[in-house]
């Protein structure tokens, strides 16, 4: 078996990088073809593997569990029970992030980026989720125009 150091991984790890083209900045994601609107980690898990219903059902954000998973819109979800993955299959719209969990703030910029999922608010029953607690606080210095202009910008970020 092939053993490489950690310097090796991380060499090609840069190579790959830059030979996708890719933003390696930390708070920018590339943009993305139609077809990824769901932001999903490097692990294919949409929205990292946090559960979109528990900020409905639980008021607070939570890690799914790899038992409890529901596949849509091309990506793979989990939840933290048989009972929040069926809610989400019965309606997923109901519960899956605005602009396919990236940042509402930085969509309404113009772009997409990744999110921290404790940094997360319900508006009129929608989930949106921010990069950060800080840049919440500014989306949250105006949500309906932030709001706005990302559903304008919505899905163009992605190309």
């Amino acid at each position: 078996m092939l053993k490489l150091s950690r310097r090796a991984l991380f060499g090609l790890a840069i190579a790959g990088a830059l030979a996708a083209g890719l933003n390696t900045g930390p708070s920018v994601t590339p943009a993305f073809a139609a077809e990824d609107a769901v932001y999903s980690d490097w692990r294919g898990r949409a929205i990292g593997g946090a559960d979109p219903v528990a900020y409905f059902t639980q008021g607070k954000p939570a890690k799914g569990d790899s038992d409890f998973t529901h596949d849509w819109n091309g990506t793979t979800w989990y939840f933290v029970s048989a009972e929040n993955r069926d809610l989400f299959a019965a309606d997923p719209e109901k519960y899956a992030p605005q602009y396919g969990g990236y940042c509402a703030w930085a969509v309404s910029q113009g772009y997409t980026a990744s999110v921290d999922y404790e940094a997360w608010r319900i508006v009129d029953g929608k989930l949106y989720l921010n990069y950060s607690s800080s840049v919440q606080q500014t989306w949250e210095q105006d949500i309906p125009g932030h709001i706005q202009k990302a559903d304008a910008n919505w899905p163009k970020v992605l190309n």
